[in-house]
């Protein structure tokens, strides 16, 4: 099964929570995702601070910040496949209640 690489060559803030993401393959998708922000990982990307410091990863060619959380280049080019998924799941993590919180 082969399956298709794709690298994030760019991005850029469009809105609150909204980026642009350029690809290698001369496509772009811009991308709603507050609707995935939640839980452990992808929750602290609410704070705006936070979320505007993300930034193209030169190796792995995905997007990152700086608290680890990431996205691959693969499932943001095909988003709108994704996006429902993504958004079922995160719904999933809200219901979790944080590490600490477990201990």
């Amino acid at each position: 099964m082969d399956r298709e690489i794709h690298r994030v060559i760019g991005v850029r803030i469009v809105g609150d929570y909204t980026l642009e993401v350029e690809f290698a393959d001369g496509t772009q998708q811009d991308i709603d995702f507050q609707p995935v922000m939640a839980g452990e990982l992808y929750g602290p990307l609410l704070d705006r601070s936070l979320f505007g410091k993300v930034k193209v990863d030169p190796e792995v060619h995905a997007l990152v910040w700086p608290n680890g959380a990431d996205f691959d280049p693969a499932t943001l080019h095909d988003w709108p496949i994704y996006k429902d998924a993504f958004c079922e799941r995160a719904r999933q993590w809200n219901a979790v209640p944080p590490a600490e919180a477990r201990s």
